[in-house]
């Protein structure tokens, strides 16, 4: 419970209409969830618009509306609050009324396209290990210390964002690692909070379908950096091209990360096996058991992100030399026959390309790599023929299937993805709807040594058609595969 006035602490509101000087026990954007003394904030959405919700909230106990266009009526007993933004007054609403928690806590946002979970999953990871009590907001979990929340979004909306970060002040958290997507970004959810540090990942082909260029998808991004206050930091990997781009215009204290460039933070490989990789910083070798250029990227902006934040480099080095793979990233099991099989999460041209290139690197001799992948419905179909071709062309084998089809047609979304396979890949490609005969398949076709990727779901352990969800894990199927074909 707060008072509407504290509330509005920075919001700029055009006109307001009714009492200020209220105690609200909670802010909804769901018209749905809206109770007595609550706040309603219409938003407006892609497909929804809240503010044809607001006489439904105030039925439900609503006694103040947050708008963007003000009612034409105004009902006796509730506050009307005008805004240009309602996304920007919510997040900035929710950040009052839970008492500003993200100035209380050293909050580091990471984004970019690939190895925003890694990161922000190994950071917390090694905070944990170094003795602190740590927070997480990714794609797979929320974790509180170690009270573990269900996560619904890479990004929570701005209520429930700081009713996290409040839970990690009462818990007495020493820091806060969490993932910033381009939509949350986008749809201000992170408006309103204090980040202590932003690093970025890399960019590549993603989520064309809601930022409709590549372009406006790179800008969103770098928006969250331009908007960094002077007194947190900015890592960037400039090996990637925008690397240097998101540094542009930021008042952070700008630092770099690289394997190839010249960087404030600089890795090299010096061995690579399918059991881990050897690397050196500053001359200190260390063996880590995360594989693949990709993953050692992730490993440098943990590095840099930890010394950064008061870690020492030998501390930071010891304690990743026992951390391992996050769930459902580059993730394996390997048969008594000797067939390894990975699931990763790989969703994007360019994460399944390092994938399947990892994997042929750490080959030793003519094993075979067999594929197992599909392309989730209702997202941005531009991708799916890009990794049809990318798949055919760096596997042995490729078996097409079925993702999360959402409310699409399954059978469209394969044939989107056959029309990048090139002419002479043709032959070593197969349709099979069903992903769990698909992973069958894959396990039979598997030989001593070879090596299966299943990708494009990795954590996820359901399959989603219709807006129905039934359980299906890739991870446990393959070793129910296993497991079969060992006791034949």
């Amino acid at each position: 419970m707060k008072n509407l006035k504290d509330i509005l602490y920075k919001v700029s509101a055009n006109k307001i209409f009714g009492e200020t000087n209220i105690v609200v026990k909670n802010l909804v954007f769901d018209s749905r969830k809206a109770a007595c003394n609550t706040a309603f904030i219409a938003l407006k959405g892609v497909a929804i618009d809240g503010h044809l919700f607001i006489d439904k909230a105030i039925n439900l106990g609503a006694i103040v509306v947050v708008c963007e266009d003000f009612p034409k009526e105004q009902k006796e007993g509730v506050t009307y609050i005008q805004v240009s933004d309602t996304k920007i007054a919510l997040a900035i609403m929710a950040s009052n009324f839970y008492d500003n928690p993200s100035s209380k806590i050293p909050l580091i946002g990471v984004t970019g396209t690939n190895g925003k979970t890694t990161v922000a999953s190994l950071l917390y990871q090694l905070f944990k290990k170094a003795g602190y009590k740590v927070g997480l907001l990714s794609t797979v979990k929320v974790l509180v210390d170690e009270t573990e929340f269900k996560a619904t979004h890479t990004t929570p909306d701005s209520v429930t964002i700081n009713s996290y970060l409040d839970k990690m002040i009462d818990a007495g958290v020493d820091f806060c690692f969490m993932e910033v997507s381009s939509h949350g970004i986008h749809q201000k959810r992170t408006e309103g909070l204090t980040f202590a540090g932003g690093v970025f990942t890399n960019l590549s082909h993603d989520h064309l379908d809601y930022h409709d260029t590549f372009a406006a998808y790179r800008n969103v991004k770098k928006h969250f950096f331009d908007t960094l206050p002077k007194s947190a930091f900015v890592l960037a990997n400039i090996d990637d091209k925008n690397g240097r781009f998101m540094l542009q215009n930021s008042k952070a204290i700008k630092k770099t990360y690289a394997l190839k460039t010249a960087a404030d933070y600089k890795v090299k490989i010096l061995e690579k096996q399918l059991s881990g990789t050897l690397i050196a910083l500053d001359g200190t070798e260390v063996w880590i058991k995360l594989i693949g250029v990709f993953n050692i990227y992730n490993v440098t902006a943990v590095i840099a992100t930890a010394e950064l934040l008061g870690l020492e480099k030998l501390e930071i080095l010891t304690i990743l030399s026992a951390l391992e793979s996050v769930s459902g990233r580059f993730e394996y099991v390997i048969s008594q026959d000797g067939v390894t099989a990975i699931v990763d999460y790989a969703h994007t041209p360019d994460a399944l390309k390092n994938v399947l290139e990892t994997i042929n690197d750490i080959k030793i001799g003519a094993e075979k790599v067999i594929t197992v992948l599909g392309c989730g419905g209702d997202r941005d179909k531009t991708k799916r023929p890009k990794m049809a071709h990318i798949a055919s062309q760096l596997s042995n084998q490729v078996i097409f299937t079925s993702d999360n089809p959402r409310t699409e047609n399954p059978q469209t979304i394969l044939e989107d993805m056959e029309a990048g396979i090139a002419l002479q890949n043709y032959k070593k490609t197969l349709t099979i709807l069903d992903r769990k005969q698909a992973i069958r398949t894959a396990c039979k076709f598997s030989e001593p040594g070879d090596i299966l990727l299943i990708a494009g779901k990795g954590h996820e352990n359901y399959q989603e058609t219709n807006g129905v969800r039934i359980h299906f894990d890739d991870l446990e199927e393959v070793k129910n595969c296993f497991n079969q074909l060992k006791n034949k």
